[in-house]
């Protein structure tokens, strides 16, 4: 357990890393960012699966479903909101909506092994949505901007936290039925789909949306461009999706959910060092209220832990 508690620690450092290539490069639109990342993620798995070779084999139907599901939804459509709700809305308050994960995750997963009582959900709940409405207070009354762009970057981090709820429920449980892949194996399958998929969403805006696809930007952009998609495709998606998979096949679902709040953490740690500057009044309820929540619910899963242990 404390190893699994430590990869999912380490895996949310490097998510929330990646949180902040949108607002580094803001010339860059989300499904841009996002392709590239992933084809690069596509190619480093194709790579790391030439010794598996034998294990592609064993590859069924079922699995070949899985792996297009999780990579079009858990990445592609869940980066691409995430991108789009960061580039709206900026880093701290996109993370602290897609923050509520961890009980979304808890709720989608309540009938696996291991979920608690949702009455035991409603304190923890309470504070999770007090800290949404702070959070979007100090986007909608605070921040300036226009109102109809906060509102759609709202939206596309609801469609983000939507998405990797579906992704973290189903990848869990597909990986603790299974049993015939290990973490390693099925992230790099899950790499090779991702790429597969990624390619093809690039031909598909190369055919009818090519201007969706050209940025006028100098040489030194684009070559930050290139070196930040390496990076997440590297350490933010094989690194750190092994890093969860081993995670993931070492606790319950329902704990497991809980600790995606690292990445809510670090990437609040790495925005407030960006902007030189500590969170306001409102950006501070909401993290304590969001925090908070979680980690109620964290402890509310404790008791149930001890009881399907014995």
């Amino acid at each position: 357990m404390k190893r699994g508690v430590a990869y999912a620690g380490v895996a949310g450092a490097m998510w929330g890393m990646v949180l902040m290539v949108p607002q580094l490069l803001p010339e860059f639109s989300p499904v841009l960012l996002s392709c590239a990342r992933f084809v690069l993620f596509g190619v480093i798995s194709l790579v790391l699966a030439i010794p598996l070779r034998q294990t592609l084999r064993t590859l069924t139907l079922g699995d070949l479903w899985m792996l297009m599901r999780l990579s079009v939804i858990g990445n592609l459509i869940y980066f691409i909101c995430l991108v789009a709700a960061i580039q709206r809305l900026g880093v701290a308050p996109a993370s602290l909506i897609v923050g509520v994960l961890p009980l979304t995750i808890t709720l989608y997963g309540r009938h696996d092994s291991g979920a608690i009582a949702l009455s035991r959900l409603a304190g923890p709940l309470g504070l999770i949505l007090a800290g949404m409405l702070c959070i979007n207070l100090q986007t909608f009354a605070v921040e300036p901007g226009a109102m109809a762009d906060k509102f759609v970057g709202v939206l596309y981090a609801l469609g983000a936290l939507l998405s990797w709820t579906w992704y973290a429920v189903h990848n869990s449980r597909y990986l603790k039925q299974s049993g015939h892949f290990d973490s390693h194996q099925w992230s790099v399958f899950c790499g090779v789909a991702t790429g597969v998929f990624s390619l093809l969403l690039v031909a598909a805006i190369w055919l009818w949306q090519p201007a969706q696809l050209q940025v006028e930007a100098p040489a030194g952009r684009w070559n930050l461009f290139w070196l930040y998609s390496l990076g997440s495709a590297l350490f933010g998606s094989w690194l750190a999706a092994l890093l969860w998979n081993a995670a993931s096949k070492r606790m319950p679902l329902t704990m497991s959910g809980q600790l995606i709040v690292f990445e809510t953490l670090f990437a609040l740690l790495y925005a407030f060092i960006w902007r030189q500057s500590g969170p306001s009044v409102l950006e501070a309820a909401a993290i304590v209220l969001v925090i908070g929540g979680v980690c109620w619910s964290m402890r509310q899963h404790e008791p149930q832990r001890a009881v399907s242990v014995a």
